[in-house]
């Protein structure tokens, strides 16, 4: 990995931390994000207590900066296949509360589009190849990309959900209950499909919590915590499933 993509990848994940802090303390546009979030509720967005996952990741992504930043790092195959994605990644969640906190909501989901796909490249670029990560690459590289990856993919249906929501859609006919229930459904399709794939249960768990949180939700409708409790459940044994065969294999992805 050239030096330039490592310091700036440090400066992007600083500007990441930044922006957000000054999303909540300034707040921008005065409004928080809680606050905004609160503004278009929707069945599918989970408790607030949900979002302070976002500590979870941005220490996880403080870790995968430093560590690209030693010389074991940066020799890194899995580093190296990084490469710009990870800056871009930053610069995208930027942007992201910029068009969110001004309320354009459509642009915010094409911005939170480009930021999974951009998670999505450095997912895969990560798992390639078939050596044994070493505990470096497995802690601070693998497991905050599946725990990120794992967040924005359900951030991106909420996003889509409030769009949508503001634009007084009428779902085909549905109720906001079905809609819910089948977007849990679709969700759970996902974490399954890449658990199983990328032997990764830490992906996995992302859903479980944001399922939780969803069917925990003050006000929430009693199909959709029903569904949500069951659905969670299901991926729990998944989880344990998937980190059985990935330790069996010594191939565990997180």
């Amino acid at each position: 990995m050239k030096n330039s993509f490592r310091w700036l990848n440090t400066i992007g994940l600083a500007a990441v931390l930044i922006v957000n802090g000054l999303a909540q303390w300034l707040p921008i546009n005065d409004k928080t994000t809680g606050e905004l979030s609160a503004k278009y509720p929707v069945l599918f967005t989970p408790a607030p207590y949900a979002f302070s996952i976002w500590s979870v990741i941005y220490l996880l992504l403080i870790g995968f900066v430093a560590y690209q930043l030693i010389p074991k790092g940066a020799n890194s195959q899995i580093v190296q296949r990084i490469g710009p994605w990870f800056l871009i990644s930053c610069l995208l969640n930027v942007a992201w509360i910029l068009v969110w906190h001004y309320e354009k909501l459509g642009s915010s989901v094409f911005v939170m589009l480009a930021l999974l796909l951009s998670l999505v490249s450095i997912y895969t670029a990560v798992r390639k190849g078939k050596q044994a990560p070493t505990w470096g690459e497995r802690y601070l590289i693998r497991l905050p990309f599946s725990i990120y990856l794992g967040w924005i993919s359900t951030a991106t249906i909420v996003n889509i959900t409030v769009a949508l929501s503001a634009t007084d859609w009428n779902g085909f006919g549905l109720s906001d209950v079905i809609w819910t229930i089948i977007l849990l459904v679709i969700a759970t399709l996902l974490a399954v499909t890449i658990g199983f794939a990328y032997l990764d249960p830490a992906f996995i768990l992302v859903f479980i919590w944001s399922f939780i949180a969803i069917a925990v939700k003050g006000g929430q409708q009693a199909d959709v915590t029903l569904a949500a409790f069951i659905l969670a459940a299901l991926l729990a044994a998944t989880a344990v499933y998937v980190l059985i065969i990935a330790n069996k294999r010594k191939a565990a992805a997180y």
